[in-house]
């Protein structure tokens, strides 16, 4: 594109400044020309000695050379001082067209001169009585050209030289930069998702190196979740497993165990087989849960749930002595499904009898707010660390992890839940108890309308 507008800079020019000498050039040779004319235009016959009088009185044309002609072509007049041609026939185009009444004109440019002829008829009273021509060789305009066309390939060259040199800084700062980011993204391919795109700027790569370092961040975090998620899953299932193992090797290495003894060990190989399938079953559920493979919505009364997990819960809660309660506001239907809301509600509520001492209590609430409807579960138990409310929800976290595995926690519940709850579009939030011990569990999920086309029913 630079070397077409380069060259259109070196020929449209001089093209169009031929063309205005060209105008010009007729221009005055047409004024010579008529004025000449003029000069013999009372001459009712024209021969040697009568053009000669009357151009004699003539000054200076302007032009090269002036001939005038008769009817028949012979030269009567020249201007030219050696070699003359008077006597001579002219058969110029151009004279040849004056004498069949037309005014003829050609100019031509060779490089070093304006070469310029124009013809044009001596007429009296109507009849051709000869023709009268100019001849111009003009090397001033020509000089004149040649030095507009001389600046204007130093003023293209300069130019040239400007784009070369301000396309390569360009190209090697753009190259520089992608190289840079190549780099970076091999780098991140292979696995190194600390490395960071050092490209810098506002502009459109600048954009993209950021935009890059954004995702390598998120592959940072979640190569780090993965990682920390693996290790924890595996530790978690190597304790139910060692203790497995343990009890069944003291079974076997101990020929005279008793029955009671045995029975007891086996006991507790089962309930260590429970709490094996216990985190089993929660890590498939997370697993469902990032792929996405979640059922549809429906409309979900809460109530009836919440009294069927209260059922469920009733017996751990009098073995702990905890009191269990519950309230629902029979508009409370949630967008979910029956599984979710059963599952939210078991784990907040199992959690809060877990861990609320002696003499406790788990109070849970379903209300509707707005376009929401809400779970409170509220216990007044140890309470959390105001350190450990922003990790509770994280997958293994345990405030106190001895505790923890003493009454069976997995630390995968409250993963649960959260991931649970944000499938569907809601939000959970955990904090203190006001002025009291223990915790609250606030879970907001979207409501279904009810629809007066079905009637009344929710949808």
């Amino acid at each position: 594109m630079i070397a077409a507008v380069l060259v259109l800079l070196n020929t449209y020019p001089l093209l169009q400044s031929q063309t205005m000498v060209f105008q010009s050039k007729e221009t005055s040779m047409k004024s010579t020309v008529k004025l000449i004319e003029a000069s013999l235009s009372g001459l009712k016959q024209l021969d040697e000695e009568n053009v000669s009088r009357a151009l004699s009185s003539m000054q200076e044309t302007g032009v090269s050379r002036v001939l005038v002609t008769d009817t028949a072509g012979r030269i009567l007049y020249d201007t030219r001082e050696e070699n003359g041609a008077v006597g001579l026939y002219a058969l110029y185009t151009e004279i040849v067209q004056a004498l069949e009444g037309n005014d003829a004109f050609y100019c031509y440019y060779d490089s070093t001169a304006f070469l310029s002829r124009m013809a044009s008829p001596v007429v009296y009273h109507n009849q051709i009585v000869g023709a009268v021509y100019t001849y111009e060789y003009d090397t001033k305009q020509a000089d004149i050209l040649k030095s507009f066309q001389s600046n204007l390939m130093r003023i293209s060259f300069l130019v040239a030289l400007a784009v070369i040199g301000l396309s390569v800084l360009l190209s090697r700062m753009l190259t520089a930069q992608i190289t840079d980011l190549l780099s970076a993204i091999r780098k991140v391919r292979e696995g190194a998702y600390s490395h960071r795109a050092a490209v810098k700027g506002n502009d459109e790569i600048g954009q993209i190196a950021a935009e890059f370092n954004s995702l390598t961040d998120r592959l940072q975090t979640t190569e780090d979740a993965r990682r920390r998620f693996v290790s924890d899953a595996s530790h978690e299932l190597k304790t139910p497993l060692a203790g497995i193992r343990l009890l069944t090797d003291s079974i076997l290495q101990t020929g005279d165990m008793d029955a009671d003894t045995t029975r007891e060990f086996v006991g507790d190989i089962g309930r260590e087989a429970e709490r094996l399938t216990r985190i089993t079953e929660n890590l498939l559920r997370l697993t469902r849960l990032d792929s996405g493979a979640v059922q549809p919505v429906q409309p979900v009364a809460v109530q009836p749930v919440l009294e069927r997990v209260a059922r469920m819960l009733t017996i751990l809660a009098r073995e702990k002595g905890v009191t269990l309660t519950w309230e629902a506001d029979p508009a409370a239907v949630a967008l979910a499904t029956e599984d979710d809301v059963h599952q939210i509600l078991y784990n907040l509520m199992d959690n809060g009898i877990k861990y609320s001492g002696a003499v406790g209590f788990v109070h849970t609430a379903a209300s509707v707010d707005g376009d929401w409807v809400v779970l409170t579960v509220e216990d007044n138990g140890i309470g959390i660390p105001a350190d450990d409310l922003p990790h509770i929800f994280e997958r293994f976290y345990r405030v106190d992890k001895m505790r923890s595995r003493a009454i069976g926690g997995t630390g995968l519940g409250l993963s649960i839940v959260k991931d649970t709850v944000e499938s569907r579009g809601g939000q959970i939030t955990a904090a203190a108890r006001q002025g009291a011990s223990g915790t609250m569990f606030t879970v907001r999920l979207p409501r279904a309308k009810e629809s007066p086309e079905e009637g009344g029913e929710p949808t």
